[in-house]
């Protein structure tokens, strides 16, 4: 019998019990792929990041759902940058690079605050039934935002964002993600992140939530890293003076589920090349045993 330790951390907060809880595994290889999906599932957290060592990078991070591998996961990298920095894995170092599927990315690190690079943002027309779209997170059309595309988008992990017209909307949303797959016939595992413009807080640019695949086997994200990165893009590209080089945006997520989190979002345009970087940070809460057999 293996008896794995699982860490929750709970990223884009200072505060346990907000932001968005993951599972950080510091000894992932020791596990095989099969393994490491079943700590995940039975841990239970939406994502659940592994570290191992890499050939071209200073730590591989992999991250699982409770159903299937993602490539990136924006709060499972915050959680365990700060967990392998907690148990010393860092050597003291500020920048390092982390091997994911999505490529080899950079990492900063100022005091509790995490920095990590996305990769280059990637769009897709969504092809859909707005209606169906919008029946899908409990919402009518008209909720939608009708001056805004619907676009797949992705800076690492693909997921389809939603305008919508008003902050109110939000709390009434329930999602049938059974569905989501006939209606996402472009990219039927994508997760759904309906945004608006309107906040709870004058500080920040963009309020979302985030609605899991059908696959992963969760149903909400409360605080997302790669999503808050897509949306900057999307901000850059659809909502911005294509001529303004940098961007600074504050994202929140979260106040529906009772969690409050906040992702900042670093936009900087070089020619055709458009770098995202989001920072945010995370906090202890508490450790727990998996029995494998």
């Amino acid at each position: 019998m293996k008896v794995i330790t699982v860490y929750q951390y709970d990223a884009f907060s200072r505060e346990p019990g907000k932001g968005n809880p993951a599972g950080v595994v510091l000894d992932g290889a020791d596990l095989s792929d099969a393994e490491m999906q079943e700590v995940a599932y039975r841990a239970g957290f939406n994502e659940t990041a592994f570290v191992l060592e890499s050939d071209v990078a200073d730590l591989q991070f992999r991250y699982f759902t409770p159903g299937h591998e993602m490539n990136l996961c924006g709060h499972g990298t915050m959680a365990a940058v700060y967990a392998c920095q907690s148990h010393n894995f860092l050597g003291g170092k500020s920048e390092l690079t982390i091997e994911t599927k999505a490529g080899i990315l950079p990492i900063h690190i100022d005091g509790s605050a995490i920095t990590m690079k996305q990769a280059q943002p990637e769009f897709m027309e969504f092809a859909g039934s707005r209606e169906a779209l919008a029946n899908a997170i409990g919402l009518e059309e008209a909720e939608l935002h009708g001056d805004l595309p619907i676009l797949y988008g992705s800076t690492g992990t693909w997921t389809l964002l939603v305008p919508i017209k008003e902050l109110d909307s939000f709390d009434k949303m329930v999602p049938a993600t059974q569905d989501f797959p006939q209606i996402l016939k472009e990219l039927p595992t994508a997760s759904v992140h309906p945004f608006c413009l309107a906040t709870h807080d004058p500080a920040a640019e963009m309020h979302a939530r985030h609605f899991s695949s059908a696959a992963s086997g969760t149903i909400e994200d409360a605080v997302t890293g790669t999503a808050s990165a897509v949306m900057g893009a999307y901000y850059a590209s659809f909502l911005e003076n294509k001529d303004e080089q940098h961007l600074h945006l504050v994202v929140e997520q979260g106040q529906e589920m009772g969690k409050d989190g906040r992702v900042d979002v670093h936009v900087s345009r070089s020619g055709d090349t458009v770098d995202i970087h989001i920072t945010g940070n995370a906090v202890y809460v508490e450790e727990r045993k998996v029995e494998l057999l």
